[in-house]
């Protein structure tokens, strides 16, 4: 995986979007991690599988622990093959810490096999599912 991410993957962008992002990229294992900012969404862009082996940089990569601003996350799946309970339970406290910051977690772009397991656990009437990153990040 690039250390820049595609920019069809954000859709059209101005040069002020552009100039906005930040990117940080991490490996777990079989998981790897992109972060980015656009006009102040965090952008969590994974890699890979989410199970127990990874949870823990999961988390991490879902809640800054930097004191900033209420966190306003999406989380592209769109490159995730695999998510057992581990990353529900994840995603479920994830919700809960930005939510008590006044902040928002969304979700953007998962395959069919992880969406089947999202809608089968309910997850997406605790938080948003959203077919495109775009449309996650503006919604």
């Amino acid at each position: 995986m690039a250390d820049t991410p595609n920019p069809g993957r954000y859709g059209r962008q101005s040069q002020q979007t552009r100039q906005s992002q930040q990117f940080r990229q991490t490996r777990h294992g079989r998981l790897s991690v992109v972060r980015s900012a656009v006009d102040g969404v965090r952008i969590v862009a994974l890699h890979g599988e989410i199970d127990h082996a990874v949870k823990d940089e999961f988390s991490q990569a879902l809640i800054p622990e930097d004191g900033g601003p209420p966190p306003r996350t999406v989380v592209d799946l769109s490159d995730v093959t695999f998510m057992d309970s581990s990353g529900i339970n994840v995603f479920i406290a994830a919700h809960h810490t930005v939510k008590d910051a006044q902040g928002w977690l969304r979700i953007a772009a998962p395959r069919e096999s992880v969406l089947r397991v999202i809608q089968l656990i309910g997850l997406d009437a605790v938080i948003p599912c959203h077919p495109t990153l775009e449309q996650a990040r503006t919604a």
